[in-house]
């Protein structure tokens, strides 16, 4: 009797350890911006605890689409949603990391950061009002250059893009003729007539690399995994400044994040502070408030919770931000407030 209630014993808890480590498979999509280090944190999470995160890059629009459509576990955008429109989507939103969206160009003989540029004259060349890179205003800020009589190719993204959400956001806040004329959003009519589309970070980075004399925009892990020369800004304290982990880190410590209004959507352009690089964005994570299954749920946290409190190094690798830890508790006392699956709370 002894041995029949031991192997009873046995088999339930194999059978009990053998649930709680089966693996669990979890789809989300969405913004390109943080799919970099999205790939790095699911490859090692993945060899960690065998789940399977896995994370489509189709630009922010694509991710709301889906997390409205229920396709998806999770979505992902660079534009943060409105808190009415969280309400009736019944979905959380929260910040995960902050990068760098930068100018990268292709000119003959051009070496990343030795070309300079302000807000106003960048804003000028995508209203195509600037079509040669030896304009007068370019050459202003450049006087040691040698600029050649060369078109502009204007490279943007063609489909709803948080990348150009924060560009164009930038863009707005720098030159009233741009807010006037173009505006903010993740799509936007292109003024320049010289002007390409191309679809994600990848496919603006590949355009620019293609194409002689273009200038585009991407997030600064794209321009520095392909070796693509990139512009230095001027920022709002009038200092010439390099895109890199320094300058992201500095406009993320130069933030108010006690003003962050509901889901987070905090917008790090043109912050104050000497070394402040000028355009630096959150991306987000969507989730469901009221999780269909609670596996997968609780398991979507924990990853997030991972990437938070070990993803540090390898987010930096890519040159990316990670949140202040004082953010993170409070991002995590919001999972424990309000995701949940049958009523019941899902963090801790």
């Amino acid at each position: 009797m002894r041995k029949m209630v031991l192997a009873m014993l046995l088999v339930f808890l194999t059978a009990v350890v053998s649930f709680a480590q089966t693996p669990v498979a979890i789809n989300g999509a969405g913004a390109t911006f943080p799919q970099p280090v999205y790939a790095k944190w699911a490859h090692k999470y993945a060899e960690l605890t065998k789940n399977r995160i896995n994370y489509q890059g189709i630009g922010s629009g694509g991710g709301i689409a889906q997390i409205k459509a229920k396709t998806v576990d999770f979505g992902g955008t660079d534009e943060p949603l409105k808190a009415v429109d969280l309400e009736s989507l019944g979905v959380f939103q929260f910040p995960t990391v902050m990068g760098g969206v930068v100018p990268v160009l292709n000119v003959k003989g051009m070496e990343a950061g030795r070309l300079a540029l302000d807000g106003p004259t960048l804003a000028n060349i995508f209203l195509g009002k600037i079509t040669k890179w030896n304009d007068a205003e370019i050459k202003k800020l450049n006087p040691d250059l040698k600029l050649p009589d060369k078109d502009i190719t204007v490279v943007h993204r063609s489909d709803g893009s948080g990348t150009t959400f924060i560009f164009t956001s930038y863009l707005s806040t720098v030159s009233p003729k741009w807010k006037e004329q173009v505006g903010t959003g993740k799509a936007v009519k292109w003024p320049a007539k010289n002007s390409v589309g191309a679809k994600g970070n990848p496919g603006v980075a590949g355009q620019v690399q293609n194409i002689d004399g273009a200038i585009g925009y991407v997030e600064f892990a794209y321009a520095h995994q392909n070796k693509i020369p990139y512009a230095r800004l001027k920022n709002k304290a009038g200092v010439l400044v390099a895109p890199n982990l320094e300058s992201f880190q500095a406009a993320a410590a130069n933030a108010d994040w006690k003003k962050a209004p509901p889901g987070f959507s905090l917008l790090l352009i043109d912050q104050p502070g000497k070394g402040s690089w000028p355009i630096v964005g959150l991306t987000w994570i969507l989730i469901y408030k009221d999780q269909p299954d609670a596996v997968k749920g609780k398991a979507i946290l924990k990853f997030f919770d991972w990437c938070f409190k070990h993803g540090g190094d390898m987010a930096k690798e890519l040159h990316y931000v990670t949140l202040p830890a004082a953010v993170v508790e409070v991002v995590e006392a919001a999972w424990a407030k309000e995701i949940k699956a049958a009523g019941k709370s899902l963090w801790p």
